[in-house]
């Protein structure tokens, strides 16, 4: 992939972004470790609070006017990287700009945790924001789930596990999500080289995640949120995805099944962007727009 390719808003934040060598045991230790210690953010008007209990480590985002509903939020990093405080400032801002409470999960990660231990920690933080909704001025049935990356993924799987247990979300809102592991195992893709998330470091990811080589026949129910074959039933859904990105196909196929299944869908597919802007180039117009966009329509959502 050519940097011609990319919006040139885009530009300079790209060469400040640098290649991830996921397929290095040592680099992966070190970049994963250096992302957990990454600084958090705050947001004015917002109170940042971090709750360590019953199992969960959450970031709870708490503006100072509050109209009921919540977010439950989930990071990416390709199910090996990341911390939720890396989230801060577009949690706070949520937060703030929708008048809702946010809670942001700090998930374990693969190799050293493999499913499903993200997916537990996620549905954990379901379930203390559920036990704690009252406290935290929030009205149960206006929850939403949302997650970018991997964090998108596994929002997705929480969705569909919520919904089988009968605990419908109110809405789900995925960020250019990572949701089939049948992508990595599609080796032709390396050849395309996508920036900042390539094929191969998605093998890295599903790999760890799963434990062994992805594309098998069978996975377990909630790891690989694209192979669920009924969509019917599941909430409102708002996705993205950019154009030139490792996940386009993947997003944009998931998004399809969801309106063919009769679930309320809203898929944008934004061009001359790469995998994850609206997070490393979160003053860009092109994320300030797409943000801007899903905050308003999740605004939408948790309104009624």
């Amino acid at each position: 992939m050519s940097l011609q390719e990319v919006d040139p808003a885009l530009h300079r934040a790209l060469r400040f972004t640098p290649d991830l060598n996921l397929e290095s045991r040592l680099s992966l230790w070190l970049i994963a470790r250096a992302s957990r210690l990454a600084p958090g953010a705050r947001v004015e008007g917002v109170d940042r609070r971090v709750v360590k209990r019953d199992g969960v480590s959450v970031r709870v985002y708490i503006p100072e006017q509050t109209t009921g509903a919540a977010l439950l939020w989930i990071h990416g990093g390709g199910l090996v990287l990341g911390a939720a405080k890396m989230d801060d400032r577009f949690c706070g801002e949520s937060a703030r700009d929708l008048g809702v409470v946010v809670v942001s999960v700090d998930y374990r990660v693969a190799p050293q945790h493999p499913f499903p231990a993200a997916h537990d920690d996620a549905y954990a933080a379901w379930q203390w924001l559920e036990r704690n909704a009252a406290d935290l001025g929030v009205d149960r049935g206006r929850i939403a789930v949302g997650g970018q990356s991997a964090g998108g993924g596994l929002a997705a799987a929480l969705v569909q596990r919520l919904h089988d247990e009968g605990t419908d979300a109110a809405a789900q809102v995925l960020l250019c999500p990572m949701l089939d592991d049948r992508t990595a195992a599609d080796r032709s893709l390396d050849a395309r080289a996508h920036l900042i998330w390539n094929n191969r470091s998605n093998l890295v990811g599903w790999t760890s995640y799963l434990g062994g080589p992805p594309g098998d026949e069978h996975v377990p129910p909630y790891a690989v949120p694209a192979r669920r074959e009924d969509l019917a039933g599941l909430p409102p859904t708002w996705i993205y995805a950019s154009d030139l990105e490792l996940f386009h196909d993947e997003d944009v196929d998931y998004a399809r099944r969801l309106e063919a299944a009769g679930v309320d869908t809203t898929l944008e597919v934004v061009a001359g962007a790469v995998h994850g802007f609206e997070a490393w180039a979160p003053d860009t117009h092109l994320a300030r727009d797409l943000t801007g966009r899903a905050r308003a329509w999740l605004g939408e959502q948790l309104a009624r």
